[in-house]
């Protein structure tokens, strides 16, 4: 996923205005300069990406898991509601 499309689908959000209820805000941090953080149809890595999301991103954390050995978190873009997945919850950090 490049950033362009993220990107995209941020702009997007924004301009819909939605806000989310329920969900902790958290930001992705840890992933390195040029990298992305995975967003996963499901809390796995068995599970097909369908975005990358770099550091900095907000998002809304639901429901976390454990799955071999590895805890997952449901999540939403905080800026467009409507994209949902998984990303391992190494990653997120409280604000």
């Amino acid at each position: 996923m490049n950033h362009r499309i993220l990107a995209s689908i941020v702009g997007f959000g924004l301009a819909g205005a939605c806000t989310s209820v329920g969900g902790d805000v958290v930001v992705v941090r840890g992933v390195g300069a040029g990298e992305l953080l995975k967003l996963r149809s499901g809390p796995s890595l068995q599970y097909n990406i369908q975005y990358g999301l770099p550091d900095g991103t907000r998002l809304i954390r639901r429901d976390c898991q454990t799955e071999l050995g590895q805890l997952w978190c449901e999540v939403s873009l905080a800026d467009a509601p409507q994209v949902t997945g998984y990303v391992s919850a190494d990653y997120l950090s409280e604000r």
